[in-house]
């Protein structure tokens, strides 16, 4: 028989790493949709291309 423990610690850190990653890409999709700089925007744009996502 095989028993399993779960800890708080190592769910706890999941949730974090979790959270962590939804703000990093939530503010990398922001920032690149709403960037200012043509550059920026240009850059942002041919990837959104590269990758089939409807953008206009």
């Amino acid at each position: 028989m095989t028993t399993r423990t779960t800890t708080f610690a190592t769910t706890r850190t999941h949730g974090l790493a979790f959270l962590l990653a939804m703000t990093v890409g939530i503010a990398l999709l922001t920032v690149s949709g709403m960037a200012q700089a043509t550059v920026v925007h240009d850059a942002a744009h041919d990837v959104r291309h590269a990758m089939a996502f409807p953008c206009h």
